[in-house]
């Protein structure tokens, strides 16, 4: 299991449903999570805290979170061995034990059949640390098992708006650039008295940047090599050829966390040779943040050659009410 596991709008309705109609499943995931540190209950301890008898423990959580009791607190230990081996410089040793292995082989056996590499591959070249399960309940660092976000979906996704208007945005202004000759994409911008994000400005720079920043996160989401400012010498064509495919698969990551109540979800990305770890909301913050500073320096160049832009995201066609508002 490398890569990223991609969160699913229909895995947080399916656990929605689990935790309304049996709610012991979320109390059975507080018992295990309370253990995790400790000797585990046995199974008849844990029925017994659950007024459950044995086999209906065993039959439930089959049904309901898809894997038995044992299975379930084997594979939260071994998430979160991942990321101890990630986030430390304890021994491979140590880390087993904390799992509950009392081997180092033991240990290695079973993070290969859940990794498919071994504790030190890892290490080297990690992926995500969550198992792929029915549940959808994994290990969250510093200290926790988190269950699925299981408030209602709100009608309004304001965070995958925002994503979609600065494409759509970036996408307007690779096209006023189509416009303007060479000598003006690559005419220097001049910034007094402030410091900026990029160095040498031009128009052309900065409708570089803004493309090549998505493809950075793309790839750090699929832990996937990718070269930074790749697209700087690309030209206005190219770089709307390649906003349509990063652009439309940054959105598409945005969407899915947003739809799947994963925004607060972690994923490793090892692309620099050291592990980093992010949350999906996090790497939107930073999009969008680091995104709007070059759209003002762009629009604001684009505008000094007469180009009008409608930029202000209360233009944005999802974002307008139906009565009066200001004008595009």
């Amino acid at each position: 299991m490398r890569g990223s596991i991609k969160p699913r709008a229909s895995t947080t309705a399916k656990m929605r449903d689990v935790v309304e109609q049996h709610p012991f499943f979320v109390r059975f995931v507080e018992l295990v999570a309370a253990q995790l540190d400790g000797p585990p209950s046995t199974v008849e301890a844990l029925a017994r805290q659950l007024h459950l008898s044995t086999s209906q423990l065993h039959r439930l959580l089959g049904a309901v979170g898809g894997e038995p009791p044992a299975q379930f607190r084997r594979r939260i230990l071994l998430e979160r061995a991942a990321y101890a081996l990630l986030g430390s410089d304890r021994s491979i040793l140590d880390v087993a034990v904390d799992a509950g292995y009392a081997s180092h082989e033991a240990f290695t056996r079973a993070f290969q059949r859940a990794y498919t590499t071994t504790p030190s591959g890892w290490r080297g070249k990690p992926g995500d640390p969550r198992i792929a399960s029915a549940n959808n309940v994994h290990f969250h660092p510093p200290a926790g098992l988190v269950l699925p976000t299981l408030e209602r979906d709100r009608p309004m996704d304001l965070i995958t708006i925002m994503t979609e208007q600065h494409v759509g945005v970036v996408a307007q202004m690779l096209n006023a650039c189509r416009g303007l000759d060479t000598a003006t994409l690559e005419r220097p911008i001049t910034i007094t008295n402030a410091d900026t994000i990029d160095e040498d400005l031009t128009i052309h720079l900065l409708a570089a940047r803004l493309v090549d920043e998505l493809g950075i996160w793309n790839a750090a989401v699929a832990n996937a090599p990718y070269r930074p400012h790749s697209c700087d010498r690309a030209s206005i064509p190219e770089l709307e050829n390649l906003l349509d495919e990063h652009g439309g698969l940054f959105i598409r990551h945005v969407r899915d966390a947003s739809a799947g109540a994963a925004l607060g979800d972690t994923f490793v990305d090892a692309t620099s040779g050291t592990p980093y770890f992010f949350t999906y909301a996090g790497m939107v913050a930073h999009v969008l943040t680091y995104g709007a500073h070059r759209r003002t320096l762009l629009a604001g160049a684009l505008e000094a050659q007469g180009v009008s832009l409608q930029e202000d995201p209360l233009s944005w066609p999802p974002l307008r009410p139906d009565g009066p508002t200001l004008p595009d």
